[in-house]
């Protein structure tokens, strides 16, 4: 019984995690597109890192346990989970201007696609029989999921292309942030993971913004946006992250991606609630065999890795 309370738990935080990512890229997110996109990857993970810093600074002695695999690992999470990641996600939501909001959200539901390719690469691990046909599938259901059936126009659509490629751009490198905690959760617990990549992501993208001048960004920030970042750096950025992680512990992967669905379908409520943008029936169509085959992959996958 008190397993089973784990595993409805776990389901519900994973499910409410991804209602707060959904939340947090089409209504969030996009209300800072008056601000430089590396600053502003830079604050999201400023000051949620100094916030963690309350609480779980002696965490720090943990680093030295490190062997150099799991250091190149966390860098490697800091890097494309971390970095290049958020920056393509946040660029593809400031170029739609609030159109199509959805559509660059659910594009990054390919990201299993990267992940289990990188996984196959580096950590050797098999691929399920099916795999290039489900990913074949969902990358065409992408397509007509951006575009519906008409070719696109490089003059007219050329932000919507734009945003679909850094969200493709941003699938994979959250694919490969993927790859590497699975290397790095084998040596640190979740919540240290989670606060190490915060740490030197903020670290990386301090860098960043020193070389572009950006920080002066600051005196640019309103109070909106104040406010905004407030809100991300207490629930729909470390918050939702924790909770995920928590709620991970306790439920197989095939609940994890079920409850993770909750991302890409608030997105599109959140899109017409707070937008007046729904998707066309080509594009409701699309979305649904993209996460048909998103699901697919992933359940191809866990079994032939239950073989080995």
């Amino acid at each position: 019984m008190e397993n089973r309370k784990n595993v409805i738990l776990g389901a519900i935080l994973i499910s409410f995690s991804a209602i707060l990512w959904g939340f947090d890229g089409v209504v969030l997110t996009p209300r800072l597109g008056n601000l430089n996109i590396s600053f502003v990857v830079f604050v999201l993970h400023l000051f949620p890192f100094l916030l963690m810093n309350l609480f779980l600074f002696k965490r720090y002695k943990l680093i030295k346990k490190l062997s150099l695999n799991e250091t190149i690992a966390l860098f490697g999470i800091a890097v494309f989970g971390g970095s290049i990641g958020t920056m393509s996600i946040v660029k593809a939501l400031f170029l739609v201007n609030f159109q199509s909001l959805s559509i660059v959200v659910l594009l990054q539901k390919l990201q299993p696609i990267f992940a289990i390719l990188l996984a196959a690469t580096f950590l050797k691990e098999r691929l399920g029989k099916n795999f290039l046909v489900w990913a074949i599938l969902a990358i065409i259901a992408g397509y007509f999921l951006t575009f519906g059936f008409a070719l696109p126009k490089l003059h007219e659509d050329q932000n919507t292309m734009m945003a679909a490629l850094f969200s493709i751009l941003a699938a994979f490198s959250f694919g490969s942030s993927t790859v590497f905690s699975k290397r790095l959760l084998q040596k640190l617990d979740f919540i240290s993971a989670a606060f190490f990549r915060y740490g030197l992501t903020t670290l990386i993208m301090l860098l960043i913004v020193l070389g572009n001048g950006s920080l002066s960004e600051f005196e640019n920030i309103t109070y909106i946006n104040w406010w905004v970042i407030g809100i991300i750096s207490l629930t729909t950025g470390s918050g939702a992250i924790f909770l995920y992680y928590y709620g991970l512990r306790h439920v197989r992967a095939i609940i994890s991606t079920i409850s993770e669905l909750f991302f890409p379908f608030s997105a599109v409520l959140f899109d017409y609630i707070f937008n007046n943008h729904l998707l066309s029936l080509v594009q409701w169509i699309s979305a649904g065999i993209m996460v048909f085959a998103i699901i697919r992959l992933n359940s191809d996958n866990k079994k032939q890795q239950a073989k080995v």
